[in-house]
């Protein structure tokens, strides 16, 4: 049943947690870089940066995809999927990375990539993620989400959501040839592209159902992507709701943009993607000279 209002908007299950793990130091998070064939700039830019970032995780918040059309796709020499496959491979064992060491990936499903199977994620090196996860790291505990779920305005979207993600539909998308497949991704390319160019159409999360989640799950910052709304929203009673932006280094949608969201001892802050590796920290001096 489709939520009336957020007082009838609980989390969507048990809620999962996750723990950082002792060593990390940084987490970079993203979301909504509409990955596809159309967007070869946008792709370079992610590969680039997943070379370059200090992060030691990297949590991929969904819609990384702008249609995700099944996880055989990965094994047709020459294709999109076969490129992005290798991406991840690349970063999480550490081949495709400036300094060698690998990457902790992690996938949350967007809208636009839940067909994305657990197949395809073992083979690229990443974890899937319940939507939404708790996440505990630098000694606070941070809810982490696509944040479709929380638009409560968009109610046909949420009805069509429900429908789809059942598994026997989604088996039956994934028993149609390959062929279809690549002509439905082309079809709903177009019908975003058509979507995309009036903003003032889109959904935006509802913040008593972010309040609503935040409570429930003991956290205090809820990090979404899917609006495309990059912001820090103040919810009230230190809640607070932390928007990031979609990606496009194509000039699909208006001048180029992306960001990343940073989380590290010193909290939460937002930064561009990494086109070099930034210089390293300086060894602290020493308070005595050595005799």
């Amino acid at each position: 049943m489709i939520p009336r209002s957020a007082a009838e908007f609980p989390l969507p299950g048990p809620l999962t947690s996750l723990e950082a793990a002792p060593g990390w130091r940084r987490i970079d998070l993203l979301s909504d870089l509409h990955l596809s064939p159309d967007m070869p700039a946008t792709l370079a830019r992610l590969r680039r940066h997943l070379a370059v970032t200090p992060a030691d995780a990297v949590f991929l918040l969904g819609d990384i995809f702008e249609a995700w059309i099944g996880d055989d796709a990965r094994w047709q020499a020459g294709t999109f999927e076969q490129d992005a496959l290798q991406l991840l491979r690349d970063a999480a064992s550490g081949h495709g990375r400036a300094d060698g060491k690998p990457l902790a990936l992690f996938f949350m499903h967007g809208n636009r990539d839940f067909a994305l199977g657990e197949p395809m994620a073992a083979d690229a090196g990443m974890r899937l993620l319940v939507d939404p996860t708790r996440l505990k790291a630098f000694g606070r505990v941070w809810l982490l989400s696509h944040g479709d779920q929380l638009c409560l305005g968009d109610v046909g979207y949420l009805r069509a959501r429900a429908v789809v993600r059942r598994l026997d539909v989604l088996a039956a998308l994934r028993a149609l040839p390959l062929f279809a497949r690549r002509a439905l991704a082309r079809h709903l390319r177009a019908k975003s592209r058509m979507h995309q160019a009036d903003p003032s159409t889109w959904a935006d999360v509802d913040d008593d159902a972010a309040r609503s989640w935040l409570r429930a799950s003991g956290c205090d910052t809820l990090i979404h992507g899917h609006t495309h709304r990059p912001a820090m929203h103040d919810l009230g009673d230190g809640l607070i709701r932390a928007v990031l932006s979609d990606w496009d280094y194509d000039g699909a949608h208006g001048p180029a943009r992306g960001d990343v969201l940073v989380i590290d001892a010193d909290g939460l802050h937002r930064v561009e993607p990494l086109t070099q590796a930034p210089p390293p920290m300086p060894m602290p001096m020493p308070t005595q000279m050595p005799r």
